[in-house]
């Protein structure tokens, strides 16, 4: 069984079938979903996924892409949702210099905001980052007191920058992309590090892996991204399967 460690079904694009397709995945192999919000309504929404499903976990906490939507209040509002529904983390949280959606200055000062309430509430983090490599590993390391702990999810930075996460207790995770011909640095990542450090996920709606790039991604399609991966490291589907299994299960306390 597979756990698919970071899925937005929340999103609008399964409204129409979106009970199918968390009734339909324990069938079809893949036992539990991580759902993090990406901004304050959609943190309820992933809270009341994990309420109303025994199979969806969720996290919450404001994307970088709406860090200029936070105020005073929000890091507040996030702390009193988490002791609702199966909330295992802070996420997705970070920071993203390709769209600068957010003015820089404010991504970086709600991601430590978040990074604290993390640390204070005991919860590790989902981290964000798209073409911020360096600052937000300065970040994570500044604010490192030997408690915190996270996943980077949808990974794609450098090998010595993986390898210096897992030296801070971090877990690294690959979603679709690793599937495509050209994906040469995941890919990389992926074969030199350890499977003890690997989380798979798919990011659904987005970043649908080979064969079905193009179309709508949904958690059912992790698996094409644990074939890959063993592929890469010459093991099993099996081993992949049960050791990402339980990389998910040790940093979320499931």
């Amino acid at each position: 069984m597979l756990i698919d460690s970071h899925a937005h079904l929340d999103d609008r694009r399964f409204d129409k079938d979106r009970e199918k397709i968390i009734s339909d995945l324990k069938n079809n192999g893949v036992e539990i979903v991580i759902n993090p919000g990406s901004n304050f309504l959609s943190s309820v929404k992933a809270v009341d996924l994990s309420s109303k499903f025994d199979n969806i976990y969720a996290a919450v906490g404001i994307h970088p892409h709406s860090a200029k939507d936070m105020d005073e209040d929000t890091v507040n509002l996030l702390s009193e949702l988490t002791k609702k529904g199966k909330v295992v983390a802070i996420g997705e949280i970070g920071l993203d210099y390709y769209y600068d959606n957010s003015p820089r200055d404010i991504q970086k000062q709600r991601f430590r905001e978040q990074i604290k309430l993390a640390k204070k509430l005991n919860l590790p983090i989902i981290v964000h980052d798209r073409d911020a490599h360096m600052d937000t590993y300065n970040i994570i390391y500044e604010e490192q007191n030997g408690s915190l702990r996270g996943v980077m999810h949808s990974y794609s930075s450098s090998v010595e920058m993986a390898k210096k996460y897992i030296n801070m207790g971090f877990y690294i995770s690959f979603s679709g992309p690793i599937t495509f011909k050209n994906a040469k640095q995941p890919k990389q990542v992926a074969k030199e590090i350890p499977l003890d450090y690997i989380m798979i996920e798919t990011d659904c709606p987005y970043l649908t892996p080979e064969p079905h790039r193009g179309k709508r991604n949904e958690p059912l399609n992790v698996r094409y991204v644990a074939g890959t991966i063993a592929e890469l490291k010459g093991v099993s589907f099996e081993e992949v399967a049960q050791k990402t299994s339980k990389n998910v299960r040790n940093l979320f306390n499931i």
